[in-house]
């Protein structure tokens, strides 16, 4: 291996930050379009109807069956140029990452909900409320505080997820490290600078998610 290089960690560090705030961009939007699509999907599952449920379980098994890089493939060389007149790196990334998050979501929200006494609703009906006034008033209330643990790891897994993005040449964290190496052809000093930063994410993260937790 030699004398670890940090020189190679100071030239590349400004890139690694950009890349750090692609990933930390990137997977924020997709999380929060990811939790909307799974509200729906979470909702789908549960319907009694068959044309919605059936349909919706497709979609959570594909999407929770596949590999996430191949998905990330299909959606960059498939699906955005079907849309756009040629592909995008960053929107194929970003609905990758939200379509398999929403898998992922929309069970951790029909999990929550059905983990819900269902006396409480009956008696939300009992007072005059609607399906929608119970369900908004009463039940997701308390559902989104029993979430919040697994939306945090949902996010955690997410980050460290958006690595395989750097396959499609997004320019975040990974890419940098593989570019690093590209010209040093040394694998230690950019891996390893790599590693730490998403250490340094993902326990920031969970220490957020602790906190969110003692003050719900």
């Amino acid at each position: 291996m030699g004398e670890f290089r940090f020189d190679i960690i100071g030239d590349y560090f400004p890139l690694f930050m950009k890349g750090m705030g692609y990933t930390i961009g990137i997977s924020i939007v997709s999380i929060l379009l990811g939790a909307i699509l799974g509200l729906a999907i979470g909702f789908g599952k549960m319907s009694p109807r068959w044309y919605l449920s059936w349909p919706v379980s497709g979609y959570i098994n594909f999407f929770r069956g596949t590999p996430l890089i191949l998905q990330i493939l299909i959606m960059h060389f498939i699906i955005v140029p079907l849309f756009l007149d040629k592909t995008n790196a960053v929107a194929a990334a970003i609905a990758a990452l939200s379509l398999n998050s929403a898998a992922y979501t929309g069970e951790i929200y029909r999990a929550g909900i059905q983990s819900i006494d269902p006396g409480q609703r009956e008696a939300a009906y009992s007072l005059g409320m609607t399906r929608f006034q119970a369900m908004r008033h009463v039940i997701l209330p308390q559902a989104v505080k029993r979430m919040i643990p697994a939306f945090g790891n949902e996010f955690i897994v997410l980050v460290k997820d958006s690595s395989l993005i750097s396959v499609i040449a997004v320019p975040e964290i990974m890419y940098w490290a593989n570019a690093a190496k590209g010209q040093y052809l040394r694998v230690w000093e950019p891996y390893l600078t790599a590693a730490v930063i998403y250490f340094v994410l993902t326990y920031l993260l969970n220490k957020l998610l602790q906190y969110v937790e003692r003050k719900v």
